[in-house]
């Protein structure tokens, strides 16, 4: 698909979700390569997890403001605030727009059905009509590989079909990427979907596993290991995910007219995965070695006694398993941090954070 190259520097870039995990590190990676650029970034903060975490990932956006030529302004508020998005986008006019603002997890979804739909579906509409009614020359939005449900063809591609959610979550992403085919084809909005699969790293979500298992092994707790240990994930570290978001925010989906005059909706959908799914019980086997190698764990910690193997949760899938050959055909990139590095710097971070 043929791209329109955008340009970062000198524009104003719109960030939703600022404050969480993929929203800070880009919002970081913006302040320090782009140049004269004012980078604005919406959060409501809500208590899904620690807050403190989000105060201190916003406070390392501002020490990096200091040291950049580009601006970065803070609005705490909801997508879901039709008045809010409205007048940010009167105002400001922003040029390049990067929706990751979504309330996450599979398994919060089950039992609070609301918030999903408050922010994930209301709050994309916002976002989409926003988008209309201003010249944006590119909107980049957070999709997941959820929407792969349980496909038992892998890799997963996004040629494939992905009609059947399992989770309330991955019905509301499948329904952001049809809302926004819909308003590329009717307003001729440039838009590009990107499916996240299973990112970690540095001070990210403590409700995924690698965080929220370490925080158990701390305390002496033991760590469930679901579908008992027969779990495959395309773990995908933060800075590949960052990397990505990047260079798809550079090249948008041309415009283009079809032979009966219309726009040919300016939209594509693209993966974000490693490539090389990995085994449940591997990946833990890494963690443990690198929260022992930080000293976050002692050397002689009794692994076998704190790890109980149960079955499958309601809503979770065995295996996500990304093709990004699209991304790297398109984009020039494909994910390449392995585990190891990945875990090694969460690790180090965990210890460094918490004074462990």
């Amino acid at each position: 698909m043929k791209k329109q190259q955008v340009e970062l520097s000198n524009k104003t870039i719109l960030v939703t979700g600022a404050a969480g995990f993929i929203g800070a590190n880009l919002v970081l990676r913006l302040l320090r390569e782009t140049t004269d650029s004012t980078i604005i970034g919406v959060d409501n903060l809500n208590d899904y997890y620690d807050v403190n975490l989000k105060h201190y990932r916003l406070g390392l956006i501002e020490k990096a403001a200091k040291g950049s030529s580009s601006t970065w302004q803070f609005v705490k508020g909801s997508i879901a605030d039709k008045s809010l998005i409205d007048r940010l986008f009167e105002q400001n006019e922003p040029s390049v727009v990067v929706n990751l603002a979504a309330q996450a997890g599979v398994r919060y979804s089950i039992d609070h059905p609301d918030v999903y739909i408050e922010s994930n579906l209301i709050g994309f509409y916002h976002i989409l009509e926003a988008c209309r009614h201003n010249p944006v020359e590119h909107l980049v939005y957070a999709s997941s590989s959820s929407v792969y449900g349980g496909n038992k063809k892998v890799p997963f591609s996004v040629e494939d079909k992905v009609d059947n959610p399992v989770s309330l979550y991955a019905a509301t992403k499948k329904s952001n990427e049809l809302l926004a085919h819909a308003y590329s084809k009717l307003y001729n909005i440039p838009s590009t979907g990107l499916r996240f699969f299973t990112v970690y790293g540095p001070a990210g979500r403590p409700d995924m596993f690698y965080f929220s298992a370490t925080q158990k092994l701390v305390r002496g707790d033991t760590i469930q290991i679901f579908n008992y240990g027969n779990c495959k994930r395309d773990f995908t570290f933060v800075d590949d995910i960052v990397e990505g978001v990047i260079r798809v925010m550079q090249g948008a989906p041309e415009k283009l007219k079809g032979d009966d005059g219309l726009p040919v909706p300016p939209y594509a959908v693209y993966n974000i995965g490693g490539g090389q799914p990995e085994n449940l019980l591997d990946y833990i086997q890494t963690l443990q070695e690198e929260l022992v190698r930080a000293g976050v764990l002692p050397q002689d910690y009794d692994f076998e006694a704190h790890r109980q193997l149960v079955g499958m949760q309601p809503g979770d899938v065995p295996v996500t398993y990304a093709d990004s050959t699209a991304l790297e055909r398109d984009y020039g990139f494909t994910p390449r941090i392995g585990i190891r590095e990945g875990l090694r710097a969460f690790a180090e971070w965990y210890k460094e954070y918490y004074q462990v």
